[in-house]
């Protein structure tokens, strides 16, 4: 399905649009929600995605926040109708279980969008990012927090780890992977490390050693472009969490979301505002950042290292 069709990518664009044009009309969802009759949940669940809106409802809002242009309003509604389009399931493996259960809301609409990114912008400052992982890595690392109703994880939205959250978690990193290298001829993914991700030896010496082993191997198969961060690089990321930006939908109509951690909650962020800050700021750490040939020659020191009895 190409970007442009995608349920997905339209859904995102509406609610973007929406939400953009009612903070630029100055109403806040209260009052577009009074002003409709609807609900104030309704109102909501469609600025978040968790429901599509209908055509009617569409052209009431359109008009409710003076969006007249012709042009503008028709790409709209096609919007709209695309959006409300079933996508087939069977591809859909994050709406199945296990996954549908243990994986948090903002994580699937994440792998969601994944799915039709065009490129993603990964920076890491505490561990290696999900489909880069092996799952030896993956599960020493998610293992951490089980039973910690206060879990810091990518995946947490509070609440202890069982093992079968575990093992659903490491899975799904898997299955992101293998859908990412399907389309890594047309998919570009940068990762951008700092040091101490490639110095934190998660699960031990041999299970890291085999997580930096498989980096290499994949930026080596073209699978994705790294660089790093060294400690003595004179600039400041103390502010900057982990963070992930995707970029989807065809040119002229792109839109960047971001997802990332805070506290022990994951978020989707869609706002326009923020996503361009952190883009800008990646572009500025990507530049400033070890080169990719530099960066896979430390990363093979560093297994020399590992691999040294002590």
């Amino acid at each position: 399905m190409a970007d442009g069709e995608s349920p997905t990518i339209a859904r995102l664009r509406v609610r973007i649009a929406v939400r953009e044009a009612r903070e630029a009309a100055g109403l806040t969802q209260a009052q577009v929600a009074e002003s409709l009759e609807w609900s104030h949940s309704k109102v909501i669940r469609i600025e978040n995605g968790d429901n599509t809106i209908s055509i009617q409802d569409l052209r009431g809002l359109l008009a409710l926040l003076n969006i007249q242009d012709k042009k503008r309003v028709d790409a709209l509604l096609a919007d709209a109708r695309i959006a409300r389009k079933r996508q087939p399931e069977q591809s859909a493996w994050w709406k199945k279980s296990p996954f549908r259960e243990e994986m948090s809301d903002p994580l699937r609409r994440f792998v969601e969008y994944e799915a039709e990114a065009s490129e993603i912008r990964s920076f890491n400052i505490f561990y290696v990012p999900g489909p880069l992982q092996t799952s030896a890595y993956g599960a020493a690392l998610t293992a951490m927090w089980k039973g910690d109703g206060e879990a810091l994880s990518e995946e947490s939205e509070g609440g202890g780890f069982t093992e079968k959250k575990v093992e659903a978690l490491v899975d799904a990193r898997r299955l992101r992977r293998e859908a990412m290298q399907r389309r890594s001829g047309s998919l570009k993914y940068l990762v951008l490390f700092d040091q101490s991700v490639l110095m934190r030896p998660i699960g031990g010496a041999s299970i890291f050693a085999a997580q930096l082993q498989q980096i290499v191997d994949l930026a080596g198969a073209g699978f994705t472009k790294v660089r790093m961060l060294p400690f003595d690089l004179p600039i400041a990321i103390a502010n900057n969490g982990s963070y992930d930006l995707l970029q989807v939908g065809e040119d002229g109509s792109r839109s960047e979301v971001m997802y990332r951690e805070s506290g022990p909650k994951d978020e989707m962020v869609e706002n326009r505002p923020v996503t361009e800050r952190h883009r800008h700021r990646f572009d500025q750490l990507w530049e400033a950042a070890t080169a990719e040939s530099d960066t896979i020659n430390f990363i093979r020191t560093r297994i020399d290292s590992l691999a040294k009895p002590k």
